[in-house]
This record gives structure tokens, sequence and C-alpha cells, in this order.
């Protein structure tokens, strides 16, 4: 008789609930950590080093954004995976269509939510994001393991949903007005108004509004805020059509994403080469108005 895996009740779980269910059958634990490399030039590394080194969750397995669950491949970093790359990462992981799925990271939620819309893109829903990440884990002293955990491979099956994805030509049609639909940037305030970043051209795409990512989550706790924070941030865009949510690579538009979806909006999307494509061609409008402090 196959066991019944954890049920999930919300896109989000507690620390108490994960520590409650480590060790169930079919349930999988993913530390989904990307890091900012240090230097002048930036980028990004893997955080399978400080997975190994620096301790993770009893029996959570690596899953690399980077180059696993992104096509390398691409223009830009993060692009999301095509199907066979994204079953066969899945699956490697030890992770099939009657696994629970618990995802979590070591900032502020944005790698793990990245990787929670994957998987909700192609058509899997048993997956839930860990509230305070790591961070909060360690926070209250609970075990973490040091070294590597060998996954058992296994096979998973994706369906598409093309409806959580829009690309550039669907991004320039909501500017001209021609979709109507409400764009919500999650780039840090100083980005969004053209101050900070790397990329060849400054701002954020017009009519956007301002939610960072990083301003979703409470400081002290790092779990994410209430309802009724995560609404005041939101309500220009809530109750009305399509909402599109995109930042720099996309992967903080899957915080804002996730806190949408908590606020029960259920036809969001995610525009994947975000300002990365946005910026990089001259003919694309930009914005360099400061963000309300909300």
């Amino acid at each position: 008789m196959t066991s019944v895996a954890p049920e999930l009740a919300s896109p989000l779980v507690s620390t108490q609930w994960l520590a409650d269910h480590l060790g169930a059958e079919n349930f999988a634990v993913l530390d989904a950590t990307v890091l900012i490399a240090s230097g002048p030039h930036g980028g990004y590394v893997s955080g399978h080093e400080q997975y190994i080194l620096t301790g993770h969750i009893p029996g959570a397995q690596f899953a690399d954004l980077l180059e696993d669950f992104s096509d390398a491949d691409a223009e830009f970093h993060f692009t999301k995976p095509g199907q066979a790359q994204f079953e066969a990462a899945a699956g490697a992981l030890g992770v099939d269509n009657e696994t629970t799925v618990v995802v979590y990271d070591s900032a502020v939620g944005q790698w793990a939510s990245r990787l929670w819309w994957l998987f909700r893109s192609w058509g899997y829903d048993r997956v839930a994001v860990l509230d305070g990440g790591l961070a909060k884990w360690n926070a209250e002293a609970r075990e973490t393991d040091i070294g590597h955990s060998e996954p058992v491979a296994t096979a998973f099956h994706a369906v598409e949903r093309p409806e959580l994805w829009v690309d550039k030509t669907f991004v320039e049609r909501v500017v001209s007005g021609e979709e109507n639909a409400s764009l919500v940037c999650g780039v840090p305030p100083k980005e969004f108004a053209g101050e900070a970043g790397s990329r060849p051209r400054a701002g954020h795409i017009p009519g956007s509004l301002s939610v960072p990512a990083g301003r979703l989550v409470d400081r002290e706790s790092n779990a994410y805020l209430g309802h009724d924070e995560l609404r005041e941030k939101f309500s220009p865009v809530l109750g009305g059509n399509r909402i599109v949510a995109y930042c720099g690579g996309g992967i903080a538009a899957a915080s804002d994403a996730l806190a949408l979806t908590l606020l029960g909006e259920r036809n969001v999307a995610i525009y994947d080469g975000s300002l990365n494509e946005w910026a990089a061609d001259p003919a694309s409008a930009l914005t360099v108005d400061a963000a309300p402090q909300n």
C-alpha cells in the first residue's frame, strides 16, 4: 500500500509544520539557495557549497537553480527550462507526481519561490515554500545536517501551464494599452528608480507598481508579512485583471507572485525575461521615477 504524502493547505508552510513532517513518506525538502557573488563584477554562484559545509535542513536535497532548473543555453540567467529538462531535474531529486515538496532558501524566499513557481508552471501544485526559510529554521535552533544527502531518482511527468508566463511582446501590449493587465516590479526601490543596477539602461517598465520582494518579509523573523500588510502593498492591482510580475531576471518576481497567490489572486503571470531582456532593447521604454514607500 502506498503511503500518503503530507497534505498542504497553503503555498506556505511553517517551520513547525516542516519539523512535524520531516521523514514522512512521499515527502521532499529542497534547498534552492543561490548566492550573490562578491567582487566588482557581481553575478551568481551556486549555494551547493553552503548547503554542504554550513548545513541544511535534515534530509533536504540541493536544487540547482543556476544549472539544473534553468536553461543554461539561454541568453539570460535563470530562463525557465524546457519540459524535458525540468522533468529530469525534478526526478533526479526524488520528486515524482505523488511527492509533497517543500522548498526553502537562505535568503528572503525569492529563490524558493522561483522553484515553487516552476513546479506550478509545469502542472504541479503539491509544493510549498518554507515561511522564513533557513534563517528562521536556524534562529529557532532547529536541527541541521552537514554534508551531502543522496536522493533516490524517480520519474516526474510535467504538464505545461503556459498561462503562468508572459513574454516581451505581451508586456509591450500592456504598456501600449492593448492588453488590460497590471505590472508589478519586485526589484529594490533604488533599482526601480533607476539609481542602481548593472543593466545597460536603468529604471522600470512604465506603469509598474513597485513591490520589492525584500519588503514582503518581516525583518526580524524573515517570514512573510500577514495578509493585511501584503494587501496594503498590492492594493492598487488586486481584484482586477491579469497581474504580471517581473524583476531583474524573474526571481524576485516569483516572491511577488507567491504573495499575490496568498492574497487569492489566480490570474498571475511572470515575465520571465524581465528587465534583463527589456533593458537590453533600446526601443523598450523605461521610467526612472522613484518608487512610493509602501
